[in-house]
């Protein structure tokens, strides 16, 4: 049986209270409640959390330990109860947002609906294309904003372009692939002779890869182009060669252990993910509120692959929330 949210709130009214009749008067639950929950809850952590005397309930090290964990958790959980919860109606409008494909397929649809649970009479149209078509949409004027991850091209006079996070290109294998024994991909040993999967001509990924990459390009054997990424994961699940994606968009996989990530060794594969808007285009209320909720994403940690789970992005946003009161 897994930990349960009522459990850390009974463990931290007893810990802030320090008896079990003042804990089940302040969460208006029964004594006989209290106690075993919190009997259940150390024999889940495999020891005791507090030390008793006589009436009293002490925390000893272990039980110092969880407090705070317990309280960051059940904050977290308000938190995203409050900001899911909440209601706008004085913001209406509608706005058009392209993606390139990684983030309009692994990240933007999650922002979306969160925005859309905070602001329901917002209508976002989120349309999905590789870098270059993004950027002529946003260029032409067809949509509002750009949210991409490959290289721009070189007419961007028209453009206001600034960083958005860094996200990390990995190369992934199939799980009976010999790489798949490895803790990271050698260029120098491991490239000659591989089959490789590639992104289409004009994605983000594909052109980030062959500028990171540009040293041993003559040396490539790309056995299929493919122009989705859900396309190239299954080819490399089914053994047909391996590839090179953003860590946002294989998180799945990888914590099933269906393909194998492996950092590139000795070379900086991460790449800047930006935001483009016509310089000359008006910014409506909508979305100014839509580019500051989705700048929630620049205080995210290191570890990118969170922002492609809708829960922990919900719980991301609940902290951001919580430290903007």
């Amino acid at each position: 049986m897994s930990i349960t949210l009522r459990q850390l709130e009974i463990f931290i009214a007893v810990a802030e209270t320090a008896q079990v009749t003042k804990a089940s008067k302040k969460l208006f639950v029964t004594q006989s409640a209290v106690s075993m929950a919190l009997a259940e809850l150390e024999n889940q952590l495999g020891g005791s959390l507090f030390d008793r005397h006589g009436r009293s309930l002490l925390l000893n090290a272990r039980g110092r330990y969880l407090l705070p964990l317990a309280k960051d958790i059940t904050c977290q959980v308000s938190n995203i109860e409050s900001i899911m919860s909440e209601r706008n109606d004085t913001l209406v409008g509608h706005i058009d947002v392209v993606a390139s494909t990684t983030l309009g397929n692994y990240i933007l649809p999650y922002l979306v609906g969160a925005f859309k649970r905070v602001h329901p009479k917002v209508h976002v149209n989120l349309l999905v294309y590789n870098t270059k078509m993004a950027e002529k949409m946003v260029i032409d004027g067809l949509s509002d904003i750009g949210y991409v991850e490959g290289l721009l091209g070189k007419n961007t006079i028209d453009l206001k372009i600034r960083p958005w996070f860094q996200d990390e290109l990995v190369v992934l294998c199939g799980p009976t692939d010999p790489l798949a024994h490895n803790d990271y991909f050698d260029i120098e040993k491991d490239f000659k002779d591989k089959k490789w999967i590639m992104r289409e001509q004009g994605s983000g990924t594909n052109a980030t890869f062959r500028e990171k990459m540009r040293d041993y390009l003559e040396q490539i054997n790309v056995v299929m182009e493919m122009g989705h990424p859900e396309a190239i994961k299954r080819a490399v699940e089914s053994g047909a060669g391996i590839a090179c994606l953003s860590t946002l968009s294989v998180c799945r996989e990888t914590e099933h252990g269906w393909i194998k990530a492996l950092p590139v060794k000795g070379l900086d594969m991460k790449r800047q993910l930006r935001v483009i808007q016509r310089k000359d285009k008006d910014i409506s209320d909508e979305l100014a509120e839509f580019i500051n909720f989705c700048d929630v994403m620049t205080t995210c940690n290191e570890d990118r692959v969170c922002l492609s789970s809708p829960w922990k992005l919900q719980s991301l946003l609940a902290r951001h929330s919580a430290q903007k009161k």
